[in-house]
């Protein structure tokens, strides 16, 4: 039978974090001893993967946009490339 009722939570949050269990309870070195530091803890964990997600889908909405850009670019230079060439396109 398990004496604590909390679950041991491993000593890293995200591997790119590199946050650990007491940084992110808001202790040196604590782990979650009661309901307000699970509380806590689980809290600032969601927060800090809202905020790595909204980075994410910055980064991919930003390639995304960089793509079709270029795709547009591409576009306009093979038809000058074929309106230089006298080819028609039907």
């Amino acid at each position: 039978q398990m004496s604590d009722p909390f679950i041991r939570f491993p000593r890293f949050i995200m591997a790119d974090a590199s946050l650990e269990v007491g940084e992110a309870a808001g202790g040196a070195d604590a782990e979650p001893q009661n309901t307000a530091d699970l509380t806590a803890f689980i809290t600032n964990l969601l927060q800090q993967m809202q905020s790595r997600f909204q980075q994410m889908s910055d980064s991919i909405i930003g390639r995304i946009d960089e793509m079709g850009t270029r795709i547009d670019e591409l576009e306009k230079s093979i038809g000058d490339l074929i309106q230089q060439s006298g080819v028609d396109e039907k």
